[in-house]
């Protein structure tokens, strides 16, 4: 199926459905939020007799993004339910989304997990909120964009290319980001809410440069556990802001950050600026992005063992 099919089978499914129910995966990003509120946005002002809600847990730190919707079980009825940013099914926030009448699947993580009908999967985009752009843009006579939807999804493409920071950043992006800016919005105003981190995150922040374990190789490491974060005042949500930090260290080519959970696993945050990290991530029950990825430790041996193996992995790229 090309992908000029895809997209008209999704809006023959879109109008074809009086409600449409928006999922995005758990522990959301500003992708994940910008994409499910911007294309929600875009379909209520273009499609006013249909009922759209935008479902998963609120954070507060989002707040600025927009509010989630709670719904009953039966409005799942006869309603066309949309995935997005979200690339495998287990991470998929509301486990209801498979009680819809469709399923669609719009994502940018390599497809590793197919489902829905139709899927539109693109890993070479920078985010889904700039996929949701391309979808608006290539369907004008159905589609409408307001000033809020390109608040939302200049959002989403910020987070995910670390202000445009990231390999992911195309010229395409850079165009949708400028096609973005012309409604009315402040980007200046998005970016600094982006950039803000309350002073307990600034205190984490100094934590994680002062206790990084940088190996000789340039992988490096950092283990945060419950009794440490505690006196942060900062749940396992809160960190993702300190992820990127290691990056900025010149002599850090690759890190893992590992996150306790309340089921006492850890969740682990993979990053790279250059050997691939992601096939590292799916032997640990995860997976991703090349260079951004996910995983989970069970205890300190699988912890012991993932930072070898990142050791190894960065050693390898420096010999090829």
């Amino acid at each position: 199926m090309t992908l000029s099919e895809t997209q008209h089978d999704i809006i023959r499914l879109i109008k074809a459905h009086k409600t449409i129910i928006i999922h995005r995966h758990q522990r959301p990003d500003p992708d994940a939020i910008g994409s499910q509120m911007g294309l929600a946005a875009i379909l209520r002002a273009s499609f006013p007799g249909k009922t759209v809600y935008s479902v998963g847990k609120q954070y507060p730190g989002f707040d600025w993004l927009g509010k989630t919707d709670s719904i009953e079980d039966d409005v799942y009825k006869d309603a066309l339910v949309i995935v997005v940013d979200t690339a495998n099914q287990p991470r998929v926030d509301d486990a209801r989304y498979t009680m819809g009448n469709a399923l669609v699947k719009i994502d940018h993580h390599p497809n590793d997990d197919p489902f829905g009908v139709p899927m539109w999967v693109a890993p070479d985009a920078s985010s889904t909120s700039e996929l949701i752009y391309d979808f608006y843009a290539a369907n004008q006579d159905n589609l409408t964009m307001t000033d809020d939807a390109a608040r939302l999804l200049y959002a989403g493409i910020v987070g995910d290319t670390g202000r445009f920071m990231y390999p992911s950043t195309s010229p395409h992006t850079m165009a949708v980001a400028g096609a973005l800016m012309a409604f009315n919005f402040s980007a200046s105003a998005v970016n600094q809410q982006e950039d803000e981190i309350s002073l307990p995150l600034a205190r984490l922040s100094a934590y994680v440069y002062e206790n990084l374990t940088v190996l000789e190789s340039g992988a490096a490491y950092l283990k945060l556990t419950d009794e440490l974060l505690e006196p942060f005042g900062l749940k396992d949500e809160s960190t993702s802001s300190i992820v990127p930090l290691p990056g900025r260290l010149g002599e850090v080519v690759a890190w893992a950050i590992f996150v306790e959970s309340k089921d006492h696993t850890f969740r682990i945050r993979l990053r790279s600026k250059g050997p691939e990290i992601n096939e590292l991530a799916k032997r640990h029950g995860g997976g991703g992005h090349p260079l951004a990825s996910g995983a989970v430790a069970h205890d300190d041996t699988e912890i012991k063992q993932v930072i070898e193996e990142l050791d190894n992995l960065v050693q390898r790229s420096k010999g090829e």
